[in-house]
């Protein structure tokens, strides 16, 4: 029997007010790291999240920012120990834009803008002994358009690469090439967009089977769409919705969307929904395109704002907000068994570019396998990092263990600064209370956790890069066998 909503709240609101706990039995070894934060152009959205991939054969892969001039690429077994390292040295006209595993090979992409062109190249590294190829063009693009991009699939064995094709600065077609994990090209196709005419928004997504996903939020802001695209077929699969509109004579429009393609190509979409005049939160709508078969959509009741929502959130976060705003979609996050957890996170900065980045409590909302709502939880957090920093440090970490989401922040909680572990209950909602993972993280304006290289080798073991104190200015890497 699943808990309502007012009494998971309830739970989850003891379990902060306990505080705190130390989670037992815990193992922490580390190792010294070096590491140069990123100067990202855009704090909200960099470009690579994820700088440690675990490896099914055991151990990981990281990408490290060794000095302005150099990353590298480097191999780490389930002790620390590193078995290689590969330099990847950058020019001032180049930048890493995406980071992947897959079978034997690591592969990094690399940006470069130079003269009237720019260019995407992919570098692949052997997984045995860090081996690198040469670079590889992927796409290639007019200086002046807009930055080419790559996405790869969910088990890494695919990717696609694209230019935009533009016209007043609107996009009107996509050109894109699909590749294997070997980088030989599969298949070229075009996207048109021509039938969108007014402001729409698109994202691109390969499955494992090289199919690729072209997600679109149009007609005026209030239609999710998604087409397939075959390599073996030029039949294109279209799939669309609308959740907005006019409803009680007010407009309503798509503020904020994400997408999340299984490895089993069906397909999940977010959005969060509000007045067009006001830009006050309506709802939480989700939808399912399921394209194997006939392919089908199944559309979730929505979840609405309400003034008792609000309330809940500000009992939750001890704030007194008016309205809820600065909340944005961060994950979908699905079980083994089809429970889903939308995942929203408020994140905003104080002023100017320099000014200090802030996230606060996490949205959760639960839907079972039938993809109704089953559950809601708000978990409250105060972090705050130093523009330098972006938002690299704060804001969270999860991953999915059979009904079980692990959620690590970094936070200072009754004046003790470390990472903390939170598991919630895919199925009831159950928020377990913050677990400190005993690392004793230094507080203070010089770079203390890299949140991209937070990663699980499994259920109970986790790596991570923090600094242990004020006093030393090395960060370390850390494994922690939570028990």
């Amino acid at each position: 029997m699943r808990l309502s909503s007012v009494l998971a709240a309830s739970l989850l609101l003891a379990g902060l007010l306990a505080g705190p706990t130390s989670v037992v039995a815990q193992r922490v070894k580390s190792a010294p790291f070096s590491y140069l934060p990123e100067r990202a152009d855009d704090r909200y959205n960099q470009r690579v999240l994820r700088k440690t991939i675990p490896l099914s054969s055991g151990g990981f892969v990281i990408l490290a920012h060794k000095s302005a001039t150099e990353y590298a690429v480097e191999r780490y077994d389930a002790d620390l120990k590193r078995t290689w390292s590969t330099a990847v040295p950058l020019s001032a006209d180049q930048a890493i834009d995406a980071f992947s595993c897959s079978g034997n090979q690591a592969i990094v992409v690399i940006h470069q803008k130079s003269g009237s062109s720019q260019v995407l190249s992919a570098q692949s590294f052997e997984l045995s002994n860090g081996q690198k190829a040469p670079l590889k063009k992927l796409v290639e693009a007019d200086a002046r358009d807009r930055r080419p991009s790559v996405v790869f699939s969910p088990d890494g064995s695919k990717l696609v690469a694209w230019r935009y094709l533009t016209r007043n600065e609107q996009i009107r077609a996509v050109n894109a090439s699909v590749y294997d994990e070997k980088l030989l090209k599969l298949k070229d196709r075009t996207y048109d967009f021509h039938d969108q005419g007014g402001f729409f928004s698109i994202t691109v997504q390969v499955a494992n089977d090289g199919s690729q996903y072209v997600t679109l939020v149009g007609d005026g802001m209030k239609k999710l769409t998604v087409r397939r695209y075959r390599n073996d077929s030029p039949e294109v699969k279209v799939m669309s919705v609308s959740v907005g509109g006019t409803f009680g004579g007010k407009e309503v429009n798509v503020f904020d969307s994400r997408f999340a393609l299984q490895a089993d190509n069906t397909l999940y979409a977010a959005a969060i929904c509000n007045e067009r005049e006001t830009g006050l939160y309506q709802s939480l709508k989700l939808v399912k395109f399921d394209f194997s078969g006939e392919g089908d959509m199944k559309f979730a009741p929505e979840f609405k704002f309400t003034p008792e929502y609000l309330a809940e959130t500000n009992k939750a976060s001890g704030a007194t907000a008016k309205r809820l705003e600065d909340v944005y979609l961060t994950d979908l996050l699905l079980t083994e068994e089809k429970q889903l957890v939308v995942v929203a996170e408020k994140k905003y900065e104080e002023g100017g570019e320099d000014s200090p980045g802030h996230t606060r409590e996490l949205h959760l909302f639960g839907y079972n396998e039938f993809q109704s709502p089953s559950w809601h939880s708000i978990i409250a957090k105060d972090q705050v990092a130093p523009a330098a920093e972006g938002f690299s440090s704060i804001g969270y970490r999860a991953a999915v263990f059979g009904q079980d989401i692990q959620f690590v922040t970094w936070e200072k909680i009754k004046n003790k600064s470390d990472l903390y572990l939170r598991r919630v209950n895919a199925q009831t909602g159950v928020v377990q209370e913050p677990k400190g993972l005993g690392l004793n993280v230094a507080s203070d304006q010089n770079p203390s956790y890299v949140k991209d290289f937070t990663g699980w080798l499994d259920a109970k073991t986790l790596v991570g890069v923090s600094r242990p104190s004020k006093k030393s200015a090395a960060l370390m890497l850390n494994r922690i066998v939570v028990k």
